[in-house]
């Protein structure tokens, strides 16, 4: 039959299709290639941006020079970090809760936390010794809280809008064992972006600090960074489009009319309005002058004022005096002072004793008022104790 094919073209055909196979695949495997160049790019570049000012809040934070170097962007997996990486290490997450959807993972060396925290707890870095504990954990979150603060502004700057991280949450993780985290866990599994960077604090540290990128993460960034790129641009016109249309060209300006030209017209003469179109100078409109009233003469004279005199009445003196002599004031008799920490002073109990800054046989301060105005001595008065004056403080 002449429909038939012949062995030739049937084996010419199953090569043809064997080679579209080959294509098909290929295809297939640069489709799951998970970031494309400029992807991981753009990733690189915000990460900086965010970084460069996480660098200088943690250098204020700690009162050290930290310096953060350029990222290196590239796509990992649990097994590559853990066989890599120190063990062990702290991971901190950072949750976006605003502009951003996702989370991302921070990851310090165990002494590179120890150092930041004792730098935070005001020490010189050198204490290291001892094991991790909670309170070095609640450090580092607070320290990556304010980092990532600044760094979620810059990503805000970058992108155009608000963006906003909830505080971070801490955890040691041993890199030989299994996540147990259910949130690292799901975060973990299978691949993703790795963004790396030289960390350096003073002459303290000098290590390396990771920051792992979900890919749906990740594209969400570069989609939102190209969004925020294009705002502000000009789009390109359409080959097929017609052209717009030319704008109008500007009215000419009416020609000013001349000085005076409008006045105000006479006394009982019909006023005539002006031409459409033409507007008159400032002040053409003047209103007609009406003459001031004339003021009345009035006479003007410096002051004088009687002088004072200088001399005082010992009676007047005497008289007001008297107006407050019934004013009551507060006498303390002070027999000595000191000061003690608050250490000394949770310390006290009864029968403990307090050496004062007065010698024995000094005499004692009268105040009236909180104002010291004489010195005296100690004496019993039936079963009270008083003071009897020896000197007036002038």
């Amino acid at each position: 039959m002449d429909s038939m094919l012949s062995q030739e073209e049937i084996n010419a055909l199953l090569s043809g299709a064997g080679d579209a196979g080959a294509a098909d695949s290929g295809s297939a495997a640069a489709e799951d290639d998970p970031l494309s160049a400029e992807e991981k790019d753009a990733i690189g570049e915000i990460s900086n941006i965010s970084m460069g000012t996480a660098a200088t809040t943690l250098s204020t934070l700690l009162n050290q020079r930290v310096n953060i170097t350029t990222p290196s962007v590239a796509i990992s997996n649990w097994d590559d970090i853990s066989n890599t990486y120190e063990r062990p290490c702290v991971f901190i997450q950072i949750s976006y809760i605003e502009g951003l959807d996702g989370n991302n993972i921070l990851i310090l060396r165990e002494k590179d936390v120890k150092i930041i925290t004792d730098l935070m707890m005001g020490g010189d870095g050198h204490n290291t010794e001892g094991e991790l504990t909670e309170l070095h954990l609640s450090a580092i979150c607070e320290a990556m809280n304010q980092m990532m603060g600044s760094s979620a502004t810059s990503i805000s700057s970058v992108l155009e809008k608000k963006v906003d991280i909830s505080p971070p949450t801490a955890s040691l993780i041993d890199m030989n064992d299994t996540i147990s985290s259910d949130n690292l866990g799901k975060f973990l599994q299978g691949s993703f972006v790795k963004v790396s960077f030289r960390l350096e604090i003073g002459d303290l540290i000098d290590s390396e600090l990771m920051q792992l990128y979900p890919f749906d993460f990740a594209r969400d960034l570069y989609k939102k960074f190209l969004d925020s790129t294009d705002i502000g641009g000009t789009a390109e016109p359409d080959a097929g489009a017609a052209p717009p249309p030319p704008a109008p060209e500007p009215a000419p300006a009416p020609a000013a009319a001349p000085q005076g030209a409008y006045g105000a017209p006479p006394q009982g003469a019909p006023y005539a309005a002006p031409p459409q179109g033409a507007y008159p100078p400032p002040g053409a409109y003047a209103m007609p002058q009406q003459p001031y009233p004339q003021m009345q003469p009035v006479n003007v004279a410096p002051a004088q004022f009687a002088s004072f005199d200088t001399s005082v009445n010992p009676i007047m003196m005497q008289e007001n005096i008297d107006l407050i002599k019934d004013v009551p004031l507060e006498v303390t008799v002070e027999l000595g002072r000191t000061n003690k920490t608050i250490r000394e002073i949770l310390d006290f109990s009864p029968g403990t004793i307090i050496e004062l800054n007065k010698l024995a046989g000094e005499p004692i301060d009268v105040l009236v008022n909180g104002k010291y105005i004489a010195k005296g001595e100690v004496v019993v008065i039936d079963d009270s104790f008083g003071i009897r004056i020896t000197e007036i403080v002038k």
